[in-house]
């Protein structure tokens, strides 16, 4: 094994091959020298699906917050691109919902804003995330979700999720606007309701 096979190999390592090179001495909280965002072990684990991999890191207690240079954790990384495996993983083994994306988001930030819609619903009804944290644009994951899309059934069903887990409709950006006069502006009928009845 050279210095540039690990961690990267654990991309489609077996989980008996993972096994064996912590047994040689391997870290299970390597980061990779040769890729140049410099992610962690388990985020290479958790970006090819490798979960078996995944899971003998983390029992080797990896760190599993280690952001690389673009602020992605596995977690955070799971948020973003709709894995939902991965994310139960990473809150199970106790991943920290505080640390923010590049953006200063937190997980389910990016997972309102894209309409991953049962991820969405997983942080906010089943992890202690949370779901009125002010990214570095001033906005909430309540304002993301309607600012960012296109108010369609995905967007209306995370707005529900997203109010019925406490998410404040009166959350305003860092202009004074509110959801409910984002909703309106952008013909957002739908939304518009949901955040009325919701008290906005």
């Amino acid at each position: 094994m050279t210095q540039t096979q690990w961690p990267e190999l654990v991309a489609t390592a077996t989980a008996d091959e993972v096994r064996e090179h912590l047994a040689a001495g391997a870290d299970p909280s390597a980061v990779a020298t040769t890729e140049q965002q410099r992610s962690s072990a388990v985020l290479i684990a958790a970006r090819a699906g490798n979960h078996a991999a995944l899971d003998v890191l983390i029992e080797a207690g990896a760190d599993i917050d280690a952001q690389n240079r673009i602020s992605l954790n596995p977690f955070l990384w799971a948020c973003i691109s709709n894995d939902l495996a991965v994310a139960r993983r990473m809150v199970e083994a106790g991943t920290d919902l505080e640390l923010v994306t590049r953006f200063g988001g937190v997980g389910i930030h990016p997972s309102a804003e894209k309409g991953h819609v049962e991820l969405t619903r997983y942080l906010a009804e089943e992890t202690d995330v949370n779901v009125n944290h002010t990214n570095i644009c001033g906005w909430t994951p309540l304002l993301e979700a309607i600012i960012l899309r296109d108010g369609g059934p995905e967007q209306q069903e995370i707005v529900r999720i997203l109010l019925a887990a406490g998410a404040d409709p009166k959350m305003v950006d860092q202009w004074g606007v509110t959801p409910l006069q984002h909703a309106e502006k952008m013909g957002f009928t739908e939304i518009a309701d949901l955040l009325k009845a919701a008290g906005a």
